[in-house]
């Protein structure tokens, strides 16, 4: 099947594709067609919409390319457009980039469909940060904290899960490009498919049928480079294994006085990964808090390591979280802690016993206070 499709691919010409379609209280106005690609994008065709909303834009492509058809630099859509297509595109102006239907295009339509369930995904969360902000304060908000906090970690798995199981049921499907590079905010410093081995799939099958678009040939690099650093992260974690359960961590705290991981043995220890950036951080933390009173005399301490580059976000969260116990950063990511422990998403951790060792991972909420229960009550 590969072979003939690697034959088809090859003898494929370019042809020529045609948008068309109709966007109401649009009348007169410039639609513009720009061809998306990595750092840059080119402007391929544009066009004048009639009285009756209507407008047409050919172009020609030899392979499914990504494109955004614009009203204007912030009201647009994404479109996936293969050689040889008809492609019909209905919306109304004022919601264009939100509200719009495609036909004629399997690509075009793949790409709504992730569209779509991200903008799903992304409103409830700002649903539930409304919440917290609200509830700040409130004499409720230390019940209802914890729920929120695990509802919002069902979202992101269930988007994780979606957005997973596309690439898997889609290993050559160009949309899958766009699947694998989508993240749950532009600030958020990991992608929110993070199994490589679905990555390594889709990137070695979309490089045997594309490999000269420019999309492909990144993700097949970025996926290469990926694989790399999982060997030396696996090789390193072999190596300190063999010593140690927890490596040490060493790193300077908000004063620049450098702390050791290790200078905790004795206590019982939540290593947590963190960024002050990241709201879903922000949103366990006075989780974080209230175990910390809670269990501070019994032998409990944290040690935050942040992930921050920038020192003024990281020591206003700090102070606005009030977080009083130890928090450790190099504002360069701290990429070594973080590689140690395979962080692959924030907030993450690791529960370590009065030895050092790893006893649990990833607690959050009640799991949490059901753990230091066990451990120190």
């Amino acid at each position: 099947m590969v072979a003939a499709m690697l034959l088809l691919a090859g003898c494929k010409k370019e042809k020529g594709f045609t948008i068309r379609g109709k966007i109401t209280h649009a009348e007169g106005k410039e639609i513009v067609l720009e061809e998306l690609h990595t750092s840059s994008l080119k402007k391929i065709a544009e066009a004048t919409i009639n009285k009756k909303g209507e407008f047409e834009i050919k172009g020609v492509t030899g392979i499914p390319t990504f494109y955004l058809l614009k009203l204007t630099d912030q009201n647009f859509i994404t479109l996936l457009v293969d050689s040889a297509e008809t492609i019909t595109v209905e919306a109304d102006a004022a919601n264009f980039h939100r509200e719009y239907s495609v036909t004629g295009s399997a690509g075009s339509e793949q790409v709504k469909l992730l569209d779509s369930k991200l903008k799903e995904t992304r409103n409830k969360l700002d649903s539930l940060r409304s919440l917290d902000n609200l509830y700040t304060g409130n004499p409720e908000y230390d019940d209802v904290r914890p729920r929120w906090a695990e509802e919002y970690d069902e979202i992101v798995e269930e988007q994780i899960e979606f957005s997973t199981d596309f690439v898997r049921e889609n290993p050559f499907a160009m949309a899958s490009v766009l699947a694998l590079y989508q993240k749950f905010n532009n600030n958020d410093q990991f992608y929110i498919v993070r199994d490589l081995q679905v990555m390594k799939t889709a990137a070695s099958a979309l490089h045997s049928i594309y490999p000269n678009s420019e999309q492909v040939q990144a993700l097949y690099n970025n996926t290469l480079q990926f694989v790399r650093q999982q060997q030396a992260e696996k090789m390193q974690q072999f190596i300190q294994e063999q010593g140690e359960n927890s490596p040490d961590i060493v790193l300077p705290d908000a004063d620049g006085k450098e702390i050791a991981l290790s200078s905790l043995k004795g206590k019982i220890v939540l290593l947590q990964f963190w960024a002050a950036v990241d709201r879903g951080s922000r949103i366990q933390n006075p989780v974080l808090v209230e175990a910390y009173k809670k269990y501070k005399r019994k032998g409990f301490e944290i040690y935050q390591v942040s992930v921050d580059q920038n020192r003024a976000e990281w020591v206003d969260a700090i102070d606005k979280d009030g977080l009083s116990w130890i928090n450790v950063g190099d504002m360069e990511g701290s990429r070594n802690a973080a590689a140690v422990y395979n962080i692959q998403s924030i907030p993450f951790n690791y529960l370590l016993d009065k030895e050092g060792a790893i006893v649990a991972k990833n607690l959050q909420g009640p799991a949490l206070n059901k753990a230091l229960a066990q451990l120190l009550d």
